[in-house]
Parts: C-alpha cells; sequence; structure tokens
C-alpha cells in the first residue's frame, strides 16, 4: 500500500511538470535583468528563429511550438521576457504572426531557450 501510494506521487508529479514545463505562458519584464529570455521582434518573417502567435486564452498555448499566452502577472508566467531595442542584444528572434498555423521554431537550435 506504501509503495502505491509513494508511486502515485512520482507519477502525478511528474505529470506536472511535464505540463507545466513545455507550456509558453509568458510575462514581459521591464527591465532585463528580470527576464529569462531576451527577445527581439522581427518585421520580416524570414529573419526570425521563431514564428509567435499570440492565444487569446491560456489553454491554447501549449507546447514549445510558439503559441504564446501574455499574462498579466509574472507569478503566473512560464517564462519572462524582455523586449530588446536591437537584435545584437536578445537571446531569440521572433516573429508575430496573424495565424496559428504559421507558429513554429525556424531556428531550432535555440528551441531550449524556451523550455
Amino acid at each position: 500500500m506504501k509503495k502505491l501510494i509513494i508511486n502515485s506521487i512520482l507519477i502525478l508529479g511528474f505529470v506536472t511538470f511535464v505540463n507545466t514545463a513545455f507550456s509558453q505562458k509568458v510575462y514581459s519584464c521591464d527591465y532585463k535583468s528580470d527576464a529569462d529570455v531576451k527577445v527581439y521582434v522581427s518585421t520580416y518573417k524570414s529573419d526570425a528563429d521563431l514564428v509567435v502567435y499570440k492565444c487569446d486564452y491560456k489553454s491554447d498555448a501549449s507546447g514549445n511550438k510558439g503559441l504564446w499566452y501574455f499574462c498579466q502577472y509574472k507569478s503566473d508566467a512560464d517564462k519572462k521576457i524582455y523586449f530588446c531595442d536591437y537584435k545584437s542584444d536578445s537571446d531569440i528572434v521572433i516573429y508575430f504572426s496573424d495565424y496559428k498555423s504559421d507558429a513554429g521554431w525556424k531556428n531550432s537550435s535555440k528551441q531550449h531557450l524556451m523550455y
């Protein structure tokens, strides 16, 4: 019985970790030092490492696929980002798309930054 309870707790913890580790709830910081990732917004899709679609609902922003939900509070976010003025200051370059189907990574070598 004790093993069953321990195994259940471990499985529940793992499922919770997997669910939150890959979601894309982001918070836009005012200061670079508060951010986990520094982001530059490109005007051209071809320059982007990641094409992002802004979701209206938190539940739509799952997976590391460029589907972002912008949280109102820092504590609700999985990643804190800072929007840079210069491309050279950023960790990743993104492009905001109006279409959900466009979202995704163009440069998979930087994909680890959003996990």
